[in-house]
């Protein structure tokens, strides 16, 4: 998914970032982890931060490190999607399996984001980038080393983590080490990182699986992380600039430790219940996960009282318009992570494309998604909040061509082109939620936010990919599955159009 950047809004009364030393400011975020950038902290006395450079080679180097982390973080979630017919065929992957080779990574990585960001805070942010990377360098070389599916996926969750605790500093050490005109620079290179870090990685995917490098079939999807990795790990010390972190505040430990069994708890019995018949233990584990979510709330509750800094803060869901933004974010990449997983299996399936060739049949879809979330701020503001709706409105519309066109063709890349261009409004979402946050607690929301963007992508592929592959194997047909699939898609994004309604009358209420 691609990411836009902006500038944390004043509000009347709050002071305004000092903009030398903010550690980060919110992400307007569309979609794959995106991998994604992710909040900083907002310490109540800033730990000393290294002297902001408007250029020099020395800052050019170390924005080029870090954005090199970060495309590796991107890469390594559309990388995996055209090597998913591979996998089966090699690892004799279940489509559970396959599920959670994709779902893995980004759940990881969702469930962490948040601490991730705090830790880089507290530790300092070089240090903890510089561990997330060795901890993503070495499950990557894990990955590719895998010898069956059950130890990839677990590579895969582990490889997520290292996600979580390196891209949440990127966008902490730009502002900390930028400013002025070489901010902006760095603020637009990172974005067209984020934005061209999906189509790499589909068409990269196709590439390295169809070489087929000494017969090493997918392995090299996830081994091309591992010299990049080591490179960055040699250079980064000396290169990236040094802080200390704040040590005063610590993290939500218990938070934590609730949140992530909720969140396994509801997730995989959605991935593992196909192939398992829907056992009873599935809905079981989906009530007992609903009921931590409730037991969550209550931790986080005490967690506020107590003066400590809860993982998801009471103030930022009173926040106008929050709900319906968090509503909108989980449907919407939700209908992504899906489409991406469940064409990917349709085009190496019954239309008998190559790898690379069906990688690079998303070029036009993703172009389409970057070019909206690059450039929909030229566009008069008045537009900007009936944007949202119309856009997936386009897509729902558009999702319903897939059945009808899943014999391939011309036509077929016109309809997925039109999805990437519906969906690219993502990022005015972000815009307008955070609109009206506090300074202070910006950094929460934005992290909240980002944190419901990846869980949608895993609940997508959960259900939606179940859909699909439901279908298949009852119809021994992908063509028919995407019937199927364009439908349930399209319902999703028809209820997340009539959200982002709601979150835009919302907004012009709150204007009067």
């Amino acid at each position: 998914m691609t990411q836009a950047i902006e500038t944390a809004g004043e509000r009347p009364g709050t002071p305004p970032p000092d903009p030398d030393h903010a550690d980060a400011t919110p992400a307007s975020v569309a979609g794959i982890p995106t991998q994604p950038g992710a909040p900083g902290r907002l310490p109540a006395a800033p730990a000393p931060a290294p002297a902001p450079t408007r250029a020099g080679s020395g800052g050019r180097l170390a924005l080029a490190l870090l954005l090199l982390g970060q495309f590796m973080a991107i890469l390594d979630v559309s990388i995996v999607n055209v090597a998913l017919p591979t996998l089966r065929t090699d690892l004799h992957t279940s489509d559970s399996g396959l599920q959670l080779v994709v779902a893995g990574y980004i759940l990881s990585y969702a469930v962490l984001l948040i601490t991730g960001a705090r830790l880089g805070g507290i530790l300092g942010h070089r240090r903890t980038f510089l561990t997330g990377l060795a901890v993503f360098t070495v499950a990557s070389l894990a990955c590719g080393l895998a010898p069956g599916s059950g130890s990839l996926i677990a590579f895969r969750f582990v490889q997520g983590a290292g996600a979580a605790l390196m891209t949440p500093q990127v966008m902490s050490l730009i502002q900390r080490t930028f400013t002025g005109a070489a901010r902006a620079r760095a603020l637009g290179l990172f974005t067209a990182v984020v934005a061209g870090g999906v189509v790499v990685g589909q068409a990269a995917g196709g590439l390295l699986v169809s070489a087929d490098i000494a017969g090493s079939g997918w392995r090299p999807v996830f081994l091309l992380n591992v010299p990049i990795g080591v490179a960055l790990l040699i250079a980064g010390p000396r290169s990236l600039p040094k802080d200390h972190g704040e040590r005063g505040e610590g993290l939500d430990i218990p938070g934590l430790l609730v949140m992530s069994p909720a969140v396994l708890l509801v997730v995989l019995p959605l991935i593992l219940g196909h192939d398992e018949g829907w056992p009873a233990w599935c809905v079981i584990s989906i009530i007992a996960g609903v009921a931590l979510f409730g037991l969550f709330i209550a931790v986080e509750r005490r967690i506020a009282a107590q003066g400590r800094r809860p993982l998801i803060s009471g103030q930022v869901l009173r926040v106008p318009g929050l709900l319906p933004a968090v509503g909108v974010l989980l449907l919407a990449p939700a209908t992504w992570g899906a489409f991406l997983f469940t064409t990917t299996l349709h085009l190496q399936g019954d239309l008998r494309m190559t790898p690379l060739r069906s990688g690079l049949a998303f070029v036009p879809c993703i172009a389409a998604f970057a070019l909206v979330s690059l450039t929909w701020q030229r566009l008069p503001a008045a537009w900007h909040r009936w944007l949202v709706p119309a856009g997936f409105t386009l897509a729902a519309v558009s999702y319903l061509g897939i059945g009808p066109l899943a014999g391939g063709g011309a036509r077929y890349e016109v309809i997925t082109g039109l999805i990437g261009l519906g969906l690219g409004v993502m990022p005015i979402i972000m815009t307008v939620a955070l609109e009206h946050v506090p300074f202070e607690v910006a950094p929460d929301a934005s992290g909240l936010l980002l944190t419901v963007m990846q869980l949608g992508q895993v609940i997508g592929v959960a259900t939606i990919g179940t859909v699909f592959l439901t279908v298949t194997a009852d119809s021994h047909s992908t063509r028919h599955a995407e019937y199927a699939t364009g439908w349930a898609l399209a319902a999703a994004t028809a209820l997340a159009a009539a959200t982002a309604v709601v979150l835009a009358r919302r907004r012009v209420a709150i204007a009067e």
